[in-house]
């Protein structure tokens, strides 16, 4: 069993939750003036049970497999396309790096399962492949379990060594193609959700392209619609990238790490970890709403609000990169913000 698994993931501790909104109660501002920004005040505080919080060396994840069912037809791109991004995230020309970059947000690249040999020399790759690529999921299992609790094993690690260097903020990304229908089979065996209503176009399929894409998807899913178990799902449809980031966010929470979850596969990996640990929740920031048409459903089916909603649907975690700005101004306006009584301004009555 996965040392994640092994025991209940606890709440955040409320003992601090008065003191911290009275804080921002008596800033210099009317009652919830600050809306969304103090709800996320309020989360980060209790994540670090402090009422002075601190967002330190953060991280962004973008991981990378490949997916048998792409072989399908159900993807706009070529597979090689999930290895030639990867050359461009190591070369620093790809949108994650940009929006990384802008905000001093530092990110490692990860091949959890590309199929495509790269050296192991390769400069700032971190290499945990534990195949080239997942099976076709249309009439097989994707993953065996022993290479899904490796996958869950790799991303509490990667986790583990971001914590000892100091961060306490983590994202993910993610790259590969195909993983649009991995995250849709997810999506629709752990919500009952229709697959049909899970389906989007993905990398830019055409009208003709989401109909073949959506035929394949509801034979896997007839194939597949059985299972229960959240475990069983995540190996039998999922990726080695999203088992991987599923890992990587129980192990963050279980460190008192604040999550910032990007669109609609990282989402579809968070699901699997809310299945497993229903109190991650409480840890979890959603970055956007993906213009992929499931993802809002999905975050209904969470019962979250996302702080922006751009009409992205990139992918590698850029969610993540454009949305944290809004935890810094969360942070510096409860640390820095005058109260009434500081500033000696009359409280209304």
């Amino acid at each position: 069993m996965n040392e994640t698994l092994r025991h209940t993931l606890k709440k955040p501790s409320q003992q601090l939750g008065e003191a911290i909104k009275h804080k921002i109660n008596f800033k210099t501002k009317p009652l919830g003036a600050l809306g969304v920004l103090e709800e996320l005040a309020l989360q980060i505080c209790l994540i670090q049970q402090t009422d002075s919080p601190i967002l330190k060396n953060p991280h962004i994840l973008v991981i990378a497999a490949d997916h048998g069912i792409a072989r399908e037809g159900v993807s706009a791109y070529p597979q090689d396309v999930t290895w030639q991004m990867i050359r461009n995230f190591l070369s620093g020309g790809a949108a994650i790096n940009v929006f990384a970059a802008q905000n001093n947000i530092a990110i490692k690249i990860v091949d959890a399962g590309v199929n495509y040999p790269f050296e192991s020399t390769t400069p700032n790759l971190i290499q945990l492949k534990i195949a080239k690529g997942t099976a076709s999921f249309l009439n097989q299992n994707a993953m065996t379990a022993i290479q899904c609790q490796q996958a869950l094993k790799n991303g509490g690690l990667l986790v583990e060594q971001c914590h000892l260097d100091g961060c306490n903020v983590i994202g993910f990304g993610e790259m590969g193609i195909g993983n649009t229908s991995s995250a849709a089979l997810i999506m629709s065996l752990i919500t009952r959700i229709p697959i049909a209503e899970c389906v989007g176009k993905g990398a830019g399929l055409d009208d003709e392209g989401l109909k073949q894409k959506i035929n394949v998807l509801t034979q896997a899913y007839n194939f597949h619609c059985e299972r229960t178990d959240a475990m069983d799902i995540l190996s039998s449809v999922g990726g080695f990238e999203i088992a991987t980031i599923t890992g990587a966010m129980l192990r963050a929470a279980e460190l008192n790490m604040l999550i910032l979850v990007d669109g609609f596969i990282s989402t579809a990996a968070f699901i699997i970890a809310h299945a497993l640990q229903k109190n991650i929740i409480d840890y979890a920031v959603f970055c956007h709403q993906s213009n992929e048409q499931a993802h809002k459903k999905m975050l209904q089916y969470l019962n979250v609000a996302p702080i922006l909603n751009l009409n992205m649907r990139l992918g590698e975690g850029t969610g993540c990169a454009i949305a944290y700005p809004m935890l810094q101004s969360a942070v510096n306006f409860i640390n820095q913000m005058a109260s009434f009584e500081t500033a000696n301004v009359s409280n209304k009555h």
